[in-house]
Order: structure tokens, then C-alpha cells, then sequence
């Protein structure tokens, strides 16, 4: 028989079904017991009257604990006076398929005075807690949409090794693995094959899967690995081909969002999915710190103003509301010394790329890329890599066309979304310097 969701249950009214499902609580009064059960999708009452003709059941129910698992059969009954869907299911058969022990380390239903910690150590009963399991599925469904969006505009999703033979390939430090008799490491992101692909005629790419970072970071938005949303298209004229995609991309992924969810998400995070308008505000880097001092009075050294500091970086998310009445704000003209090798500079060696600020903190890195091969291969040697990304110069010996991408982490786009404190907790499992299980 197939399985039987919650959320279908309706469909079964005064007929005999069979349903695996969770038990959430019991009632075991003098004359009748009440358990309610619980999957993914919703929660349903099983009533069991207790007399001779179900002393067998009535046993069983005695034996059941919370969180045990149950197969089921029975009639679903129309119960109008039942609050959890005015419907019952009266059983014929209940087996215990997983008897759950009483004692837990806590209650996952009243999480406040349990050290976060903790809830990481035992996620698998963190993750039973309603709120929390609602934040993939909100993470899922954004995912979905930002992908849909890329579908609809002929892009090709690709899947890229993990595993590289080089350890450079940003400014940030990667992990290293054995691999039979020599050294491999994790990559930090796909983007020398994201551009591989563009060199192999794809055109329009992108990929959702793990990198790592082998930075000592302990921030709230910082992980060592973590989930990449990464697209890379051809034939740009500009870097604002660029910008103008990920905006688009975000208003749509959003708006289908606050569409499907929006009622829930108010519900159970008191958070409303704010919808941006487009076109997306942008500012350079320099009048950034000239608005934050005359505003915020905020001020750095020259030395600093090459980014943005992590204050700055904060104060944008009033600044964008402020000036714009927007929640995201570009920012361009980085000095291109501290960005990667393989971002465009114009005649002038500026930076053809950006940053996107959403709510005070940055969620993407962007670029229009270098695709002439002498200016890649002269940038390369500047950094001291032109021997360790050889395999990689080689993609643009034989034709690219212009190109740019961008990379958004999952995690903190959700950790924003939800109002969430700590990228701990929208990670289905965290990594960072002190935590590698469960």
C-alpha cells in the first residue's frame, strides 16, 4: 500500500487504511486513550475506547512512549469536535515498529534553556522541533525557485569535483586530503569549472553543492563548509549583465516564495518576506564611507577603505533603507588588488565586479571574468599562481567568450531570511573549526 501522508488524510474518510506515522503525545484517560500521531506534513488523533473488545490495543497504547514509532490500521472517521482537523482514526491494529526511550538529553518542543551546543551535538532530536525542521523546508523551497528561475532562462545545471589537484585557488586557505600517493584538496568553490564549462561552449551554468573554506573563522555567518549557489553565463557586456541577473533571479525566487510560504513563515518566525523592487541600488566603494561618515558618523583609515569592514559592512543594511528604502545594495569599485586573479579589470585596472549587501552582511561575490588569455595569464603571475592554476589558463588558449558569475552561500541567504541568529542553526549539520560530528 502507499504511504499515507497526513496532509492526505481527508481523501480517506470512512475507509480502512494503513499509516506509518510518529507519536507526538498521549492521553491515557480512565475510559478512553488518545495519541496523537505525526509526520512531515501535519498531525492526526488515533482514539482508542477502552473496553474488552480492545484490550489488546489498550496494551499496547500502555507500552507506547513520545517519539515511538507506530504502523497502524484502521477507519478514518469525520470527528467535527477534534481541533486537529475534525477528523480520528479509531484502530483495528497498532504496531511499535520503534519503541523511543523516555529520558532524552531535552525537550526539542522547549529549546530556550538549552545551550546551542548542545542541540548541535544531538541534532537528529534538534531537528524534531517544528521551527527548526521549517527552516529547510523553507531553504528547500528558496532553493527550488532560484533554480527554477535559471531553468526557465536556459541554463545548465552541472555537477564539479570537489576533489582538486591544486591548492590554489583563492586567497583562502583550503584543506588538504591524502589521495593514494599524493595530496589533493577540497575546493573552496567550482569556479574555475564553472568557467571550464563556459569555455566548452555551455554558455549558461550553474551549480548548487558543498565547498570549503579552511579559514579559522568562528563568526555567526562563517562555516568551513558550507552550500554554494554558483552561476557563471556568457556573452556579457558588462559585469551590470551581472548584477542585473542575480536581481532578477532574487525578486523571482521570492516573490514564488512569499506566494507558497508566506503565511507559514509569519507564523512560526514572525518574519514577513519582503519582495525587493527592482533595479537594486548600487554605490561605489568609496561613497559608501563618505554616506556612512556624513549619516553614521563612521569613520576608518584610508588603509581600510580598500573594503568593507565588517562595521561597514552592517551599517549598509541602514544605509540601503535610508537612502533607497531597499533591503540590498550593490557595491562596486573594489580595488582589484584584493580581489581573485580571474576578475576583469578595465583599461584603467579597475575592478569589474561587485558585492551584494543584503540586511548588513554580504552574500555575494561577483565579477565580470578575465577571458582574454594574456591578461589572465599576466594576472595569475602577479598572485605568484601561473604554475599551480596552469590546467586552468589552459581553458581560455582556445576562444572564450566574455563571462561573468556570481556565488551565493545557502545557508546565509537563509540564516537572513529567517532572522535567524546564527548559521549554526540554518545548516542541516554545522562545520566549523572546533565542530566535525555528528
Amino acid at each position: 500500500m502507499n504511504k499515507i501522508m497526513i496532509k492526505d488524510l481527508k481523501k480517506y474518510y470512512e475507509k480502512e487504511i494503513e499509516m506509518q506515522a510518529t507519536v507526538d503525545n498521549v492521553r491515557n484517560l480512565q475510559w478512553v486513550q488518545f495519541v496523537i500521531l505525526k509526520d512531515s506534513t501535519g498531525k492526526v488523533q488515533m482514539t482508542v475506547e477502552k473496553n474488552d473488545d480492545n484490550k489488546e490495543l489498550n496494551s499496547i497504547v500502555d507500552k507506547i512512549t513520545l517519539d515511538s514509532t507506530v504502523k497502524i490500521k484502521g477507519i478514518l472517521k469525520e470527528a467535527p469536535k477534534v481541533k486537529m482537523g475534525g477528523m480520528e482514526i479509531i484502530p483495528n491494529s497498532i504496531e511499535i515498529t520503534s519503541l523511543s526511550e523516555e529520558e532524552k538529553p531535552f525537550n526539542y518542543n522547549d529549546l530556550d534553556n538549552v545551550k546551542l551546543d548542545t542541540r548541535l551535538d544531538y541534532r537528529f532530536l534538534d531537528l524534531r522541533n517544528e521551527r527548526n525542521r521549517m527552516i529547510f523546508k523553507v531553504q528547500s523551497t528558496l532553493n527550488k525557485y532560484l533554480r527554477e528561475y535559471l531553468y526557465n532562462n536556459d541554463f545548465t545545471e552541472i555537477h564539479t569535483p570537489k576533489l582538486i589537484g591544486t591548492a590554489s585557488e583563492s586567497g583562502s586557505e583550503v584543506f588538504e586530503v591524502k589521495y593514494f600517493d599524493r595530496s589533493a584538496y577540497l575546493a573552496q568553490s567550482p569556479q574555475f569549472y564553472k568557467q571550464m564549462a563556459i569555455s566548452s561552449g555551455f554558455d549558461r551554468v550553474f551549480e548548487v553543492a558543498p565547498c570549503f573554506r579552511a579559514e579559522n573563522s568562528n563568526t555567526s555567518k562563517h562555516a568551513t563548509e558550507f552550500t554554494s549557489f554558483d552561476v557563471e553565463f556568457a556573452y556579457i557586456d558588462s559585469y551590470q549583465d551581472v548584477m542585473d541577473l542575480e536581481a532578477e533571479m532574487i525578486v523571482y525566487a521570492f516573490s514564488k516564495l512569499k506566494e507558497e510560504m508566506g503565511d507559514e513563515i509569519k507564523r512560526i518566525f514572525d518574519v514577513d518576506i519582503v519582495v525587493p523592487t527592482l533595479p537594486f541600488p548600487c554605490m561605489t566603494l568609496s561613497d559608501i564611507y563618505k554616506e556612512l561618515e556624513e549619516r553614521y558618523n563612521y569613520k576608518v583609515t584610508e588603509e581600510e577603505k580598500v573594503d568593507l569592514t565588517t562595521e561597514a559592512e552592517r551599517l549598509c543594511k541602514n544605509l540601503a533603507k535610508d537612502k533607497f528604502n531597499h533591503e540590498f545594495i550593490f557595491v562596486v569599485d573594489f580595488p582589484a588588488e584584493k580581489r581573485a586573479f580571474y576578475h576583469m579589470r578595465d583599461e584603467n585596472g579597475k575592478l569589474q565586479g561587485y558585492d551584494l549587501i543584503w540586511n548588513g552582511i554580504e552574500i555575494t561575490t561577483g565579477a565580470e571574468r578575465e577571458h582574454r588569455y594574456e591578461e589572465i595569464v599576466k594576472n595569475a603571475k602577479e598572485k605568484g599562481l601561473d604554475k599551480d592554476v596552469k590546467f586552468y589558463l589552459e581553458f581560455f588558449k582556445y576562444g572564450c567568450p566574455p563571462h561573468g558569475g556570481f556565488a551565493i552561500g545557502l545557508d546565509r541567504l537563509t540564516m537572513l531570511m529567517l532572522n535567524i541568529p546564527t548559521i549554526k542553526e540554518s545548516m542541516f549539520l554545522f562545520r566549523g573549526p572546533n565542530r566535525l560530528n555528528p
